[in-house]
């Protein structure tokens, strides 16, 4: 299973990298093929064409496992994020991968921002989303280095779900394919 981890947020190697990183190890049981730290695109996100950009997108979206993270900016996800995922076709970018959403916020209130705001716009490019998304107190991830008790509830009732769901996703790419 190929999993990626893209994080958006604008300080580079954050605590919320490092919580995507140990989110999608444990959900794969396995390690991460590849991080895309978003904030290190530049401003190739800013328009269309960017070669680097354009490869990190297809990179993403040979993804079986996805965990999409972010900061919790102004109650919903980064900017930056946006941008990002403003690379991918509408309907259809990530199809064929499975995908998590991941927010670190500051306290509680901001809890069902994966849910309500993230998860819409990954299943809106495609991407299959069959778990509730995860929310992380910043607090709680800089005192256990990600590894968090909501985290191990949350990998302990989704994990195999979302592994079974990403385990689907080469074979649903394929038949995805328009035949010649």
């Amino acid at each position: 299973m190929r999993t990626v981890v893209v994080c958006g947020n604008p300080k580079a190697a954050s605590r919320t990298l490092a919580a995507a990183v140990t989110t999608a190890g444990l959900l794969a049981q396995g390690p991460v093929d590849q991080v895309v730290d978003v904030t290190t695109l530049g401003p190739g996100l800013l328009g269309w064409g960017d070669p680097t950009v354009q490869q990190a997108v297809a990179d993403v979206a040979s993804a079986d496992l996805l965990v999409v993270a972010s900061p919790t900016f102004k109650a919903t996800y980064s900017g930056l994020l946006k941008l990002f995922l403003d690379q991918f076709a509408g309907g259809g970018g990530l199809r064929g991968v499975t995908a998590v959403p991941l927010m670190l916020g500051a306290g509680p209130a901001h809890a069902m921002a994966p849910d309500l705001l993230l998860k819409p716009v990954l299943a809106e490019l495609g991407a299959a989303v069959p778990a509730p998304g995860l929310y992380l107190l910043d607090r709680e991830a800089e005192a256990r280095g990600a590894d968090t008790p909501a985290l191990a509830a949350y990998v302990e009732r989704w994990g195999a779900t979302v592994r079974a769901t990403a385990s689907a996703g080469p074979q649903v790419r394929t038949a995805a394919k328009p035949s010649a």
